[in-house]
């Protein structure tokens, strides 16, 4: 399954639009219906949650096109958000009472404790993780 969608044109510090801001429950309840249709609802909580801090992500830092992968392949789940901007995501370390910076940390934990992993394209244009069917949580 893919999905790709055009956000709107903004300058560095200019707030994201709401229309964009929206994209962002559509693809959780995308894929939650893709997971759902594939047999595999129990993924659907920690997925939604890795797509939403993903596309949330994507919109932030980016200003084109962002594409949006879910496949099934061998026995793994695939997710992938390209979004063109060739800024390599990095995990940040925020302080305590920041309201945000955790989203890729909350991937990582989230593929760790399925058995799965995640990282970005060389070129810093896409994020991806998979994760293994069937996979329980702590692992």
């Amino acid at each position: 399954m893919e999905a790709c969608f055009a956000i709107s044109p903004r300058g560095e510090h200019q707030a994201i639009p709401e229309r964009d801001a929206r994209r962002v429950s559509a693809m959780r309840r995308l894929a939650k219906a893709r997971l759902e249709y594939c047999g595999l609802a129990a993924l659907a909580d920690d997925v939604e949650l890795i797509v939403s801090e993903l596309i949330t992500n994507a919109i932030e830092h980016s200003h084109g096109t962002i594409t949006m992968t879910l496949g099934l392949n061998n026995g793994l789940l695939s997710l992938e958000v390209k979004d063109g901007s060739g800024r390599r995501p990095q995990i940040q370390r925020p302080a305590e009472d920041a309201e945000s910076g955790r989203g890729l940390i909350l991937v990582q934990a989230i593929t760790e404790q399925r058995g799965g992993s995640w990282g970005c394209g060389p070129d810093g244009t896409n994020t991806w993780c998979t994760i293994p069917v069937g996979a329980g949580r702590g692992r």
